[in-house]
């Protein structure tokens, strides 16, 4: 078997046996991602000189007794707003284009100490702002299963470097859908865990009280690995939730008895193709014949979740995003010649008389801060700034961000109330597959709506997960979601866990041109 058919659960195994090495691990995918990123520009960077040199160091330690971590030499892929020190960590932004981090996020400190390999660095929609990852500036990513449709985002590049086997396991975040989105639209797993169960440090800021890191892989199995190294409380993030990180490894093959999962009508109502709620219901027959009891719930307010969500997002983007004014560090114009621009204007104003004129000038400074910004942010940052900007405005910021915090709330409330009824929460990741490229570039509400089914999660600040369960008639891939009350992982991935091991849509790989 080639080992880009083993999942990261059984290429541990192998290592751990000395069947076989990090290093011949790393250069397959490193292989990969020579032969197809091109095509699926999964990733933005990567350094396989650095990934091959760490890999020797793990093999020579395995070889000599001497203590090997978790990891134990994976390769694991890191979307590029993740900061690692001396790497380029960009955002998918001209913005960041050149800047290399001098710290390291907590969870590459974490993945370093479980001897992970970081194979690369994935594409991303600009500073996370997006469904597509077509709103990347520096490159496009396609969908394994077909190039000429997204892969999702804002974790695109996450997502198609696992159903290209570019890597066998990889990071993202998740704002409002961002990792459980591209996963089902690229068929593989992906988690959003409860908001504070992974730290955030290091993880260059969307929308602070949404954003959320977690992992996506092949298995729920997988998934739980990952997220096994990465969760746990951190000081450096004052957002970290100090309770004791569960062995998500161990418990993830332990079936959960006398299961209550719940329906609701409203994630079943017009908008929902047709062919996910059919693969929908054949995900309820799989788990009634497992045990598990179906019941009705309700989430009344999850109507509300979109538009609260894209008020409440870009207020925080337009804060987080201030500090980008070409002075610090990212992007700055060419000063010198918008100095000759300003002098050009100034003088043509005094010829005019135009007094007026003169003192309504910019001065250097505002107009360094203006063109760097102008120049460097790409049109949905700008509109999410703007939309932002505009809420938080005297006169408005009680009818839009203050009246959004309390649906917000209320939202909250749903499901607490649901949990009192039932264990986890059925229904669909996105109301369609995956769209041809360009079709939805131009009309961003549409593009919005289809994060309907995703973003009450963050907004209640629990945890979700996206497992694949289908095909459309075209190939696509199909996905389902479970969520589940906050630090709820464990169950989570046990009852994907479940699914998994009754069917075999994980299984599948799209077949690229070789």
């Amino acid at each position: 078997m080639n080992l880009i058919d083993w999942t990261a659960t059984d290429l541990l195994a192998q290592l751990d046996t000395g069947t076989i090495s990090s290093v011949e691990i790393t250069q397959t995918y490193l292989d990969r991602i020579a032969a197809h990123n091109e095509q699926v520009g999964a990733f933005l960077h990567n350094d396989g000189d650095e990934a091959l040199r760490h890999a020797r160091d793990v093999d020579r330690r395995r070889a000599t007794g001497q203590r090997v971590g978790q990891l134990g030499g994976l390769p694991v892929a890191i979307k590029d707003n993740l900061c690692i020190e001396g790497v380029p960590t960009t955002c998918a932004s001209r913005m960041l284009e050149t800047f290399r981090p001098p710290y390291n996020a907590t969870i590459v400190q974490k993945l370093r100490a479980a001897d992970a390999i970081l194979i690369g660095k994935t594409n991303l929609d600009e500073f996370a702002m997006g469904s597509s990852t077509e709103n990347s500036a520096l490159r496009m990513t396609r969908n394994p299963w077909d190039l000429e449709h997204v892969p999702g985002g804002s974790s695109g590049g996450a997502a198609a470097c696992i159903t290209a086997a570019m890597a066998p396991l990889s990071v993202g975040s998740d704002t409002g859908g961002s990792i459980r989105q591209p996963a089902a639209f690229c068929g593989v797993v992906g988690m959003k865990p409860t908001y504070g169960r992974v730290s955030r440090y290091g993880l260059i800021a969307f929308a602070s009280s949404l954003d959320q890191i977690g992992p996506l892989a092949r298995t729920a199995e997988d998934a739980a690995l990952l997220l096994q190294i990465i969760a746990g409380y951190d000081t450096s993030d004052s957002t970290s939730v100090n309770k004791e990180v569960p062995p998500y490894v161990n418990n993830v093959s332990q079936p959960l008895h006398s299961l209550r999962i719940g329906l609701a009508d409203e994630h079943f109502a017009d908008g929902l193709d047709a062919e996910i709620e059919t693969s929908l219901r054949d995900v309820v027959r799989i788990y009634k014949r497992l045990g598990a009891t179906i019941e009705p719930i309700s989430l009344p307010h999850n109507k509300y979740a979109v538009a609260t969500y894209y008020v409440i997002a870009p207020c925080e983007a337009s804060s987080n995003l201030a500090r980008y004014d070409g002075v610090h560090y990212g992007y700055r114009t060419d000063v010198r010649r918008m100095q000759a621009e300003l002098d050009r204007q100034r003088n043509e104003l005094e010829a005019a008389g135009d007094d007026a004129g003169l003192r309504n000038l910019d001065s250097q400074l505002v107009r360094m801060y203006r063109q760097s910004r102008s120049e460097a942010l790409g049109p949905e940052v700008k509109r999410r700034i703007m939309l932002g900007t505009y809420a938080l405005s005297e006169g408005y910021y009680d009818a839009f961000y203050l009246k959004a915090l309390k649906v917000r709330r209320l939202i909250r409330r749903d499901y607490d109330q649901a949990f009192k009824q039932v264990d986890l929460v059925l229904g669909p990741v996105t109301p369609t597959a995956a769209y041809p490229i360009g079709d939805k570039v131009d009309d961003p509400l549409s593009m919005y709506l289809g994060d309907l089914y995703t973003v009450s999660a963050n907004l209640a600040g629990i945890p979700a997960i996206s497992v694949p369960c289908g095909r459309t008639r075209t190939g696509l891939p199909i996905g389902f979601q479970l969520q589940g009350p906050a630090l709820a992982e464990d169950s989570l991935l046990r009852a994907a866990y479940m699914y998994q091991q009754e069917t075999d849509w994980h299984q599948y790989r799209p077949h690229l041109n070789e």
